[in-house]
This record gives C-alpha cells, sequence and structure tokens, in this order.
C-alpha cells in the first residue's frame, strides 16, 4: 500500500480517536458534576472542536502518538476531587483500548467472512477494495492502542500523571507539579525525536495488537 493511500485511511481514524478520547474525558467529568467541559462546547464528537494543530501534526508524521486539545474541567465540583481527577484521566486512553477491541472484532468477523485462509497472505488472497478495508481497520487497532498507551505515561499533560495524582500520596504531587507547562511538553518531544517513547510503549502496544489481531 502507498504511504498516499495509507494517509487517506489514517486521517479518519485519528479524527474519530482523538475526538471519541476527549469526549470521554468531558463526559466521565460531566457525570461527576463538573457544567465546565458543556458549557465550552466540548461534549461532542465533532473533530473540529478537539482537533490541536501541533498534536495532529506529530499524529500525521508519527502515526502512532499525539494529541488533542485538552478538555476543560473544574475538579471543585467533584465530591472527591482526587478520585475524580482518576477516573477523568482513565476515560479518555480506556475509551481508546475499548476503540481497539471494537475494531479488532470488526476485523476478525470480516476476516473470517472473507474466509481467505492465512493471515500472513492477506494480500494476495482479497481484491483491492477488501484489503483496504481490512487495512483500515488493523490500522485503527493499532492507533488506538497506541494513543492509550501513549497517554497512560505519567508524565503532565497526559492523563496518566493525573492518574497518578490519584493513586500518590498528596505530599508526592509537587513532584508532578514540577513537571507541569512546557517541561512535560519539552520531556515528551525529546522523548518523541530520540525514539524512546515508542520504545516505551511499543511492548504494550505489540502485545495487545498479538492478542487482539493475530
Amino acid at each position: 500500500m502507498s504511504n498516499i493511500m495509507e494517509l487517506i485511511l489514517v486521517i479518519p481514524i485519528l479524527l474519530l480517536s482523538l475526538s471519541i478520547h476527549e469526549y470521554s474525558h468531558g463526559y466521565v467529568s460531566y457525570l461527576l458534576g463538573d457544567p465546565t467541559p458543556k458549557d465550552n462546547g466540548r461534549l461532542t464528537i465533532n473533530p473540529i472542536a478537539h482537533l490541536d494543530l501541533m498534536g495532529s501534526l506529530v499524529l500525521l508524521i508519527t502515526r502512532r502518538i499525539g494529541w488533542a486539545k485538552p478538555v476543560p474541567i473544574d475538579p471543585r465540583y467533584y465530591k472527591n476531587p482526587k478520585k475524580g481527577l482518576m477516573l477523568v484521566g482513565v476515560a479518555g486512553p480506556g475509551s481508546n483500548m475499548i476503540m481497539a477491541i471494537i475494531f479488532a472484532l470488526i476485523f476478525r468477523a470480516y476476516f473470517a467472512f472473507l474466509s481467505v485462509g492465512s493471515f500472513n497472505s492477506l494480500s494476495s488472497g482479497v481484491s483491492d477494495l477488501q484489503y483496504i478495508i481490512l487495512r483500515f481497520l488493523i490500522l485503527a487497532v493499532i492507533i488506538n492502542l497506541s494513543l492509550g498507551f501513549f497517554n497512560l505515561l505519567p508524565i503532565p499533560p497526559l492523563d496518566g500523571s493525573n492518574i497518578l495524582r490519584g493513586i500518590l500520596p498528596q505530599n508526592l504531587n509537587k513532584y508532578l507539579n514540577k513537571l507541569q507547562g512546557p517541561i512535560g511538553m519539552v520531556i515528551l518531544l525529546v522523548l518523541a525525536y530520540t525514539g524512546l517513547l515508542w520504545k516505551l510503549i511499543s511492548p504494550f502496544v505489540n502485545f495487545f495488537y498479538s492478542l487482539l489481531i493475530q
């Protein structure tokens, strides 16, 4: 498959995956009593409401990792702010994991319907259109697994940092606070540029991909 064709397949997957990821954050916060996501028009899967230019460019370049515009939330509305932040943090990556499973189930069902035998001989056993559909589903699984595990890293502003805040004693939050803002972003960019970021998450992505697809 050409790079242009794969890019055409990747773009709608990215838009859907990022939109549902951010919508999930906002919806869980809304369920916990916070009207902020709704007031800011973020309880939608419309990608225009969620797109972040830099995060989208990184996603298109790497086709693995990236980010959308964070959903504004106000933990003061939660009965338990610490637990609430953790639940909101889990919601985004959790939605990506669920989408990965759904796309994998669709892939398995369609692959079984085609009755082409071996997964390894996929490209030679199906028509061009069938191969494009199967490739789309595979990319959707990979991208959602990658987004999910990437966002679980405990580095602000990623979701993993809020999940970690819900586990750590309150007095240790000061260390995460030091990574807020530009410092955390610089760390992520350095990890991405050096390839260490993919090395950190790829074992998890590959493991779950093998469980879901192969």
